[in-house]
């Protein structure tokens, strides 16, 4: 069988405020599969947006170690990182990052035009796949907060990632906005194949998840 294409083993994380260790993970394991969607539940503060951060690269385990397709991301060198954050793995976030001097369509071409990729006519699909084609042209600050952060999907997914990260994708958003976010998020794994790993404190978004895990003070509790 082929690895997974996320796994984390036994991964710790410690941070140091004033030379005081503050311990913020401990001892977690987890392994997801390609096209599935896997929901983080928790508290804030219970390790939920540093465990993304390990899974993207951003940042990196005190102890055990973080794989994707069973390669550690620890063995990369800073070349092979950059190149891991920008073709591999998308990012969602909850306030959505658009650039407000940047069109929706610039907005969704970025991390193609970062590649040096020529690509328009793949960010005009993916912007039609979340139904917002009709404002390519507009600025963020003339969209709502459900629309920006469909445009911020449809950026994550433009360079077709096998890893989509996600941090509190509804929190800002009614609860019409936040359903199509999900059925977007939901789409990106059973479509396009992304494994999606979703924090989030809402019950309701983790349903659409075929994994539940929940974390209390940096620890796994449950996974359902």
């Amino acid at each position: 069988m082929p690895p997974p294409r996320l796994e984390l083993r036994q991964v710790s994380k410690t941070y140091s405020n004033g030379g005081q260790p503050v311990p913020v993970l401990h001892d977690v394991s987890l392994a997801l599969a390609p096209g599935t969607v896997t929901a983080l539940l928790g508290r804030s503060g219970c390790g939920k947006t540093t465990l993304l951060n390990l899974a993207g690269a951003m940042d990196f385990p005190t102890g055990g170690e973080v794989l994707i397709d069973g390669q550690s991301t620890a063995s990369l060198n800073e070349r092979q990182l950059t190149a891991l954050r920008r073709n591999r793995v998308g990012f969602v976030f909850q306030f959505f990052q658009l650039l407000p001097t940047l069109t929706i369509l610039e907005n969704v071409e970025l991390p193609l035009l970062l590649s040096g990729k020529r690509t328009r006519h793949a960010a005009l699909d993916r912007l039609q796949w979340v139904g917002l084609e009709d404002k390519a042209g507009a600025m963020p600050y003339q969209l709502s907060g459900g629309q920006m952060q469909r445009v911020a999907i449809a950026r994550a997914l433009v360079h077709n990632p096998d890893l989509l990260l996600a941090d509190e994708p509804t929190g800002n958003l009614d609860t019409a906005s936040g359903d199509q976010v999900l059925t977007l998020l939901r789409e990106a794994a059973t479509r396009f194949g992304a494994t999606v790993l979703m924090a989030t404190h809402s019950a309701e978004a983790a349903a659409i998840a075929d994994t539940r895990v929940h974390l209390r003070d940096g620890r796994i509790q449950a996974i359902e």
